[in-house]
């Protein structure tokens, strides 16, 4: 006999979503997941870790980052023994809780025993990205291995930390550094996630990668990447001491922290290096560039789907 849940889907504010999550897991729900009520409308808001504001870049994990959206839904997974008349009350005794004003039910919805492993897995296929490279998870390396002859393989499964290569602005930053000439080149991934753009700068034959990140989590998740991929790769905290200047700097994060951090990002580039930046959308190239025209001046290289790529070159 197949096995059914209920998802429960309830809009709360963001600075209660943490609250609300914890509440319902205490009360017994097998699993809570926000998600942006605004997705797939203009509205829609891309969150990656990114300050609401200017001046909020936390200079710890436990820092101004919040969880959720401006608008957000959890979608809340319930035993199937639940009795769809009493999830209305199950929602108002976690609000009850809370002493909050119990939140609309928006949907409900029956969800089938499967399996969990096999359909994640499904959801990530190889990516080929530009001419030579090829983003796999490690189930399918060796499938792919046959399939994709002559690329650079780079095996990334998707896990906590941001960069599985399926996103625009990473495709854009995997793209440039395979069309640069990386061999003997010091670079520099500021904001790593995954590692997964400096995993390909050593492939393509970087002589000296460092990968930063404020999240310990994802120095973790791109140290065992390295491992992994078998790369040379130096990962460490933000809140370490900077590295020397490199020949490429490339910081795939978002609008906000790319504005905070110019200064640094600017100082990180070598003579005659390059900086390469994404995670900046179409209509923030002027706002973004500018904050960058004291130190080395950048353009646009590509867009793709309403993001763009910005690289520049430090003259002197």
């Amino acid at each position: 006999m197949t096995q059914l849940w209920h998802e429960v889907a309830i809009e709360v504010p963001r600075d209660e979503a943490q609250a609300w999550a914890d509440a319902f897991l205490a009360a017994g729900a097998l699993a809570v997941q926000a998600e942006d009520a605004d997705a797939d409308s203009p509205d829609e808001q891309p969150l990656f870790g990114e300050p609401a504001t200017p001046g909020q870049l936390p200079a710890d994990p436990g820092g101004a980052v919040s969880f959720g959206w401006v608008r957000t839904r959890l979608a809340v997974l319930l035993e199937g023994g639940t009795v769809p008349d009493s999830l209305g009350a199950m929602v108002a005794g976690v609000a009850a809780a809370l002493e909050r004003p119990a939140p609309a039910i928006e949907a409900v919805r029956l969800v089938e025993d499967q399996d969990w492993v096999r359909s994640t897995q499904s959801q990530f296929e190889p990516i080929p990205v530009g001419e030579r490279l090829l983003v796999v998870p490690s189930w399918h390396m060796e499938a792919a291995s046959r399939r994709h002859d002559g690329r650079l393989a780079l095996m990334i499964d998707p896990g906590l930390a941001f960069g599985t290569g399926s996103h625009p602005t990473t495709h854009m930053c995997l793209e440039w550094l395979e069309q640069a000439d990386l061999r003997g080149k010091r670079v520099i991934d500021f904001g790593c996630g995954s590692g997964i753009l400096a995993i390909a700068a050593a492939r393509l034959g970087a002589a000296q990668v460092t990968g930063i990140d404020i999240d310990p989590q994802a120095q973790a998740s791109a140290a065992e990447n390295a491992r992994a991929n078998q790369v040379q790769m130096t990962v460490q905290s933000s809140a370490a001491p900077l590295p020397a200047p490199a020949d490429v700097v490339v910081a795939n994060i978002l609008s906000n922290p790319l504005k905070l951090l110019a200064p640094m990002l600017s100082s990180l580039v070598a003579a005659r290096g390059s900086l390469v930046l994404s995670g900046v959308l179409e209509r923030q190239i002027e706002e973004v560039a500018a904050f960058y025209a004291a130190g080395v001046a950048v353009a646009p290289w590509r867009t793709r789907d309403g993001w763009v790529c910005l690289v520049g070159e430090r003259l002197g």
